[in-house]
């Protein structure tokens, strides 16, 4: 087993809490032990409030989300990533049409290109995220995914969704052995993997097998707990995602 891998949530597994109070759930993630967070927008606080109460929370920014690659909306994303000292920024989502053949794979592919030039201007790293239609859509026999990465920068790295890569109908493992050091950050969520609207569960409570998973991906700088839906209270499930993956001594907390 490999070194212990700093722990983060993705705040968009908090999106209603934190959109009645954002400090609240950062203050409540950093009690759990959790060294960073991946922003998924900044709920009214301004860059400064943010960093001051992150802080204070230990906190760090591991990466941030951006959903739009529009070239203003996307270099105003990264003015609020620099503010808050986050150099790594990474394309949330493109849609499944995105992938649906392998002239929009290569439109894709253009977009985000644009999208690296723009953050490597600035000294910052651009990811993308995927979801499960890149590993469902097969092109001449291979994933849409696969399609992708061999078309853009091998700069531009991977956060691979190890959920909705399963979801997908992909092994995981097989996109970590192919992208090898590309894969830089890892989504960990659990659930029973057999339908995209099928809510989410605790990390370890569910079909996902997560430690071959994590031991699969000796590369990867982050684990980031990221929960979709939950029948449950989020709070209590990303907090028992933590106490799963810090216990096991895959993941790495601040306590």
């Amino acid at each position: 087993m490999h070194a212990a891998v700093p722990i983060g949530v993705q705040l968009y597994s908090l999106r209603d809490e934190a959109n009645e109070d954002l400090e609240s759930v950062l203050r409540r993630i950093g009690a759990m032990g959790y060294v960073g967070v991946e922003l998924a927008g900044l709920h009214g606080l301004t860059p400064a409030r943010f960093s001051s109460v992150a802080e204070d929370a230990g906190l760090v920014v591991s990466s941030v989300h951006v959903a739009d690659l529009g070239v203003d909306p996307f270099r105003a994303a990264l003015d609020d990533a620099q503010a808050v000292g986050c150099d790594t920024v990474v394309a949330a989502v493109l849609r499944p049409a995105a992938f649906e053949d392998l002239d929009a794979v290569k439109r894709s592919a253009e977009l985000l290109q644009r999208a690296h030039a723009i953050a490597r201007e600035r000294g910052m790293v651009l990811g993308y995220h995927n979801h499960w239609w890149e590993f469902e859509t097969r092109i001449d026999g291979r994933s849409a995914w696969s399609h992708l990465f061999e078309r853009i920068d091998p700069d531009v790295f991977a956060e691979l969704d190890l959920y909705w890569a399963t979801v997908g109908g992909a092994d995981p493992c097989d996109a970590l052995a192919e992208l090898g050091d590309r894969v830089r950050l890892l989504h960990v969520k659990d659930g029973p993997a057999d339908d995209p609207a099928t809510a989410n569960v605790a990390v370890g409570q569910g079909a996902v097998d997560v430690m071959r998973l994590l031991d699969a991906a000796p590369h990867a700088r982050w684990h980031i707990v990221e929960l979709d839906r939950c029948d449950s209270d989020m709070t209590a499930a990303v907090e028992a995602s933590y106490r799963y993956l810090v216990g096991t001594g895959r993941s790495r907390g601040r306590s």
